[in-house]
């Protein structure tokens, strides 16, 4: 069992959302607002938040900035369908999931589940700890070390640089890593995308010009481990 808390202006949509999870086993808070939100997480701080964006007052883009700050709390946002600027943002400020409104209740309750699988470490079995070159993912303490020196990373992207790290040399498309990583059968593309931008910014010396996380034309992406042979000529830095 986890706790939840929602977060949504929308009195019907919290009750719908609060009596799924609920009979999943979940402890549920409810805020109607951003405000709401920090205090309730400052007071008792959930396993996850399920946080709206058009929020009044403290918005749902600036509630996740906040939380973000200071825990690392798996977010899932719902979004209106129109919004992919502000859900690209809040892929971008370290959300974990998005749902596009209007959404099944069922569908967002698989996703918490899928969500709170992977951070609560009940994923598929890999090595604890994964070495490659000057980087070094310690799943134990759940860190990832370059150079001796800790990066900061949302639970979705060490979840996601482990899954590569663990298959080095190994071209895995979107499809393969919304799957493996994100935990869905369907879903939009570009979530991958926007995360494997951010993780090249904190594992790369240029990211524009990447040597460890590399994009396979039409394919998806590999990762070169640190003492692996010049990447074939359809891959691009």
């Amino acid at each position: 069992m986890a706790s939840v808390l929602v977060v949504d202006d929308d009195p019907t949509v919290r009750e719908v959302v609060a009596t799924y999870l609920r009979a999943n086993q979940h402890e549920v808070a409810e805020a109607a607002d951003g405000e709401e939100a920090i205090v309730a997480m400052a007071r008792r701080p959930a396993d996850l938040v399920v946080l709206d964006l058009m929020l009044p007052g403290i918005d749902g883009l600036e509630v996740c900035r906040r939380i973000r700050s200071t825990r690392e709390v798996p977010i899932i946002m719902l979004t209106a369908l129109g919004g992919e600027v502000d859900r690209v943002t809040g892929l971008e400020l370290g959300a974990d999931d998005y749902v596009s409104k209007p959404f099944s209740p069922r569908e967002l309750a698989l996703r918490v589940e899928s969500v709170l699988r992977r951070t609560s470490g009940r994923e598929p079995a890999l090595p604890d700890v994964l070495r490659d070159g000057d980087l070094v993912v310690d799943h134990p303490r759940r860190q990832v070390l370059r150079s001796g020196e800790r990066l900061v990373l949302t639970s979705r992207e060490y979840d996601l640089l482990r899954y590569l790290v663990a298959h080095p040399g190994v071209t895995l498309s979107r499809d393969d890593l919304l799957e493996n990583v994100w935990g869905w059968s369907i879903g939009d593309r570009s979530t991958v995308t926007v995360h494997v931008r951010r993780l090249r910014e904190k594992v790369e010396d240029d990211p524009a010009e990447p040597r460890r996380l590399l994009t396979v034309w039409g394919a998806g992406y590999l990762w070169e481990p640190a003492d692996g042979a010049t990447a074939p000529a359809e891959v691009a830095r």
